[in-house]
């Protein structure tokens, strides 16, 4: 593993002194824009990361791994900083836990301090497009997206398209045509990839595409439960109901409950707390959080042992697990 460069580093190789240094990483307006440039590109092509973390350093704390993601409160975020967090710890690394809250100003935000604490490695579910402004960091900390791809990024994903059509194929095979997609936000590519699955699906056996099917913004919990709810009061509603996510799952299910809808066959892309012993037990598609959350973090600790690796997208299986809800029969 090489060794970090200093800011004493920076300083020579640009030919300033250290406070000028410090002036252009704390963005200070005294920097002349030339030096400031000479400063950049020297940070640029050291792959310096400013040490924001140097009195908790020297309080004892050991190495550590950052990880960003939407929120603790999405069942497949939560198992997924658990297994991260101890594969970390076999190997002396502490986590550094933030969250997103689905917003792009706060995802650079939390980056960006997670950068300054020197972590070795960033594992991030992406909200942003862009991330070019981890260039400069990317040489002496790594970072693996998982869940959603960036294509100058290492990644951990699954075949979101090819698993929901999956789904959608089995209703289909079950009689049901008014098939619902409960979950959609266009702001995440892995919501809009399992739109497009559901919708490939849905042409390659000839239905339609019904519109009031698929409610927008429907991919929190009580956005879901409230979609759904309105599905009723269609002249023709769902007899099936696909739903993008945990979270809207648990809202599906909530609002079907609540209404005596439990013969409304339903699959869920991901497993969530109690699926399993309400009846009928929900089927889901295993997102596994085990799988995804080894397969990143091995491969930041690749990425920081051996620098240089070549980028590498990992597509992880998914499997259709069979419950119940989702074997439902339609209805004459």
């Amino acid at each position: 593993m090489r060794d970090r460069p200093s800011i004493t580093d920076v300083a020579a190789h640009a030919g300033v002194s250290i406070k000028t240094v410090s002036r252009v990483v704390n963005a200070e307006a005294s920097v002349l824009p030339a030096t400031r440039a000479r400063v950049d590109l020297s940070i640029s092509e050291l792959g310096y990361v400013p040490n924001s973390s140097a009195r908790t350093l020297k309080s004892g704390v050991g190495d550590a791994v950052g990880v960003v993601i939407d929120t603790i409160a999405d069942p497949f975020f939560a198992a997924l900083v658990s297994v991260i967090e101890t594969r970390a710890l076999a190997e002396d690394m502490g986590v550094l836990f933030a969250s997103t809250g689905f917003d792009e100003g706060r995802e650079r935000d939390q980056l960006l301090r997670l950068a300054g604490q020197q972590v070795r490695g960033i594992i991030l579910a992406p909200v942003a497009q862009d991330h070019g402004y981890l260039e400069r960091y990317r040489a002496s900390t790594p970072i693996v997206m998982v869940d959603r791809p960036r294509d100058t990024f290492d990644s951990v994903v699954v075949d979101d398209i090819r698993a929901t059509r999956a789904a959608i194929d089995q209703f289909v095979r079950l009689g049901h045509t008014r098939i619902a997609f409960i979950g959609f936000d266009a702001r995440f590519s892995t919501t809009t990839h399992r739109y497009e699955g559901y919708r490939q699906a849905l042409a390659e056996h000839g239905i339609p595409l019904d519109h009031t099917l698929a409610p927008q913004a429907a991919a929190e919990v009580t956005d879901a439960k409230v979609a759904t709810l309105g599905l009723f009061g269609l002249a023709s509603p769902p007899t099936a109901i696909f739903a993008a996510n945990p979270r809207a799952g648990i809202g599906v299910v909530d609002a079907l409950h609540t209404t005596g809808h439990t013969g409304v066959a339903v699959i869920s892309f991901g497993d969530f707390a109690f699926a399993s012993v309400i009846r009928p037990a929900v089927s889901y598609i295993d997102q596994d959080p085990f799988h995804i959350g080894n397969a990143a973090i091995e491969r930041l600790i690749t990425l920081i042992n051996e620098p240089g690796t070549q980028r590498k997208r990992i597509v992880l299986d998914t499997n259709l697990v069979a419950r119940g809800s989702g074997e439902i029969r339609a209805t004459a």
